[in-house]
């Protein structure tokens, strides 16, 4: 059986309206070791925002509920920080225009990847809307997440991307590669089993994970839990990594499941889980 690390990769907690560090503790009795912990989207912790000081204290409130996650798990909590690309529609909302918009986000990049280089964040988080919009707006999006991955180049760190279905993500690898940040340090949050070009981090469906223990790639698993309390177990609870690597590890995927919690995170994001299980 499986006994190393088990980490997921991509989960929200909200200090402000939601359960935050008590969920990370929920998380832990049910076997989780480690946890990227994201922001939530800025108008959910902050309200609207306008400068950098709003992404700041966005930021700011996340690294804090992480660093109070980190005492209560086993091995590691790390935040990754950035911009949710759906904000660029609340602006539009609000009077800007698609480019004036795109700054206004790739000001909030450089505050994450500040915090990257300054040391609290482990990655950072952009993309591009996983719905419609028109070509202006389609443009301006593909822009900030270039501008992450360039960012990302600069201070040495993995970018996790909120982004449409689907599994061709080849194009936008090449894309990474041509602002100098290695296509293994992209990674498609919300994935299914594969995807081509950038790394899956596997929403924790059975038959998805499956797909991805069957195969040879590197992949994460992760639940995408967003801590609203009108929502609780959405999208999948925190217990769901835990419960479903004993599930996979009793299908003997043991080989998987060390690619998935050890290899992968040390390929991505430079950490080493056994290590920091056993400080």
């Amino acid at each position: 059986m499986y006994d190393g690390p088990v980490l997921d990769n991509h989960l929200h907690l909200d200090p402000v309206n939601g359960r935050g560090v008590e969920a990370a503790e929920e998380f832990a009795r049910a076997g989780g070791t480690h946890l990227n912990v994201l922001n939530k989207p800025s108008w959910h912790l902050v309200g609207d925002v306008d400068d950098e000081d709003g992404f700041r204290e966005t930021f700011e409130l996340t690294i804090d509920v992480t660093e109070k996650a980190d005492e209560r798990l086993p091995g590691r909590a790390w935040p990754v920080l950035g911009v949710h690309p759906a904000l660029i529609s609340q602006l539009l909302d609000r009077g800007y225009d698609p480019d004036e918009a795109a700054e206004l986000m790739q000001a909030g990049i450089d505050v994450a990847a500040a915090h990257v280089a300054t040391g609290p964040a482990l990655a950072i988080k952009s993309g591009r809307p996983h719905y419609e919009v028109d070509d202006a707006v389609w443009e301006a999006s593909n822009a900030v997440m270039r501008h992450a991955f360039a960012r990302a180049s600069e201070v040495g760190c993995a970018v996790q991307l909120h982004a449409e279905e689907g599994e061709d993500f080849e194009p936008v690898a090449e894309w990474a590669e041509a602002e100098g940040l290695p296509r293994e340090r992209v990674v498609k949050h919300y994935s299914g089993g594969y995807v081509e070009g950038v790394i899956p981090s596997v929403i924790s469906h059975r038959d998805e994970l499956e797909r991805a223990c069957e195969g040879e790639w590197p992949f994460f698993m992760e639940t995408d839990f967003i801590d609203d309390p009108d929502r609780p177990g959405a999208v999948l609870g925190p217990k769901t990594v835990p419960k479903r690597t004993r599930w996979l590890a009793e299908a003997g995927h043991e080989e998987a499941l060390r690619r998935a919690h050890v290899e992968t995170p040390a390929r991505v994001y430079g950490v080493d889980t056994e290590a920091t299980l056993r400080r």
